[in-house]
């Protein structure tokens, strides 16, 4: 005998509905959290000094006139002689940039008078031609400035002592800085009892620049009449981020 519509329509239906109990049984148990990997994060910081090899230095060549074209005159007509110098001391021309050059004009302030403000005049003007130079024979940078200064540089004389390739010095600061998270993690592990596992992640923070760090000696076989300079050193620095595994 065939069962009645109505009893086959229930029949399917609870099917229906044990199948979607069982399917969400299933999916509620594949969503449950996986225990949380115990995991220990350290930082290091490690550094490494050298020598400089090389001075950045920057020279401005300042001169005043009447007029604008005056003042141009005899700024380029210094600096031209100081550029002459320059390469004559052995400076490559990729190793002399301009790196300002400007034309202001001067003006005269008066008092009040009567209560009646005067417009400022323009008496003269002002042109400025700057240069930054590589020097990477630092045996010869005093006498570069003082020649400079002699031939018409008038302002300017920052100087930064750098290296014109750092690579094996950061990369020492790199493995020092590797190794004290590497101690910091052993130290953590062993207070609380447990493993020290295997390397999970390693970040390295972006590098600071150099941190000159200044012996105050003189440069050697430096002329007496030179500019005396201390090149000092320049310590490189690196922070590495070290994420290990823990063995429980």
């Amino acid at each position: 005998m065939r069962p009645a519509p109505t009893q086959s329509r229930l029949a399917l239906a609870a099917i229906l509905s044990l199948a979607a109990a069982s399917s969400w049984t299933s999916g509620a148990a594949a969503q449950e959290p996986r225990p949380r990997e115990p995991l220990i994060r350290v930082s290091g910081e490690g550094e490494a000094s050298v020598v400089p090899d090389m001075a950045v230095v920057s020279l401005s060549v300042v001169r005043n006139g009447e007029t604008a074209d005056a003042a141009l005159s005899a700024n380029s007509a210094a600096m031209k002689e100081v550029l002459a110098a320059l390469k004559a001391e052995g400076i490559a021309d990729r190793d002399i940039q301009t790196s300002n050059f400007s034309i202001y004009p001067q003006y005269r302030h008066t008092e009040p008078k009567d209560g009646v403000v005067e417009p400022p005049k323009i008496i003269g003007y002002e042109v400025s031609n700057g240069v930054t130079l590589k020097i990477r024979d630092l045996e010869k940078l005093g006498g570069i400035i003082d020649k400079s200064v002699k031939l018409g540089v008038n302002q300017g004389g920052q100087i930064e002592f750098t290296n014109d390739n750092p690579k094996d010095a950061m990369k020492d600061a790199r493995k020092a800085a590797v190794a004290e998270a590497l101690d910091k993690a052993k130290t953590l592990t062993e207070a609380a009892g447990v493993k020290l596992g295997r390397v999970i992640e390693i970040s390295e923070n972006t590098a600071r620049p150099p941190q000159p760090m200044m012996r105050m000696a003189m440069a050697k076989d430096m002329a007496a009449e030179s500019v005396p300079v201390a090149a000092g050193e320049n310590t490189y620095r690196v922070t590495v981020n070290v994420t290990f595994q823990l063995d429980q």
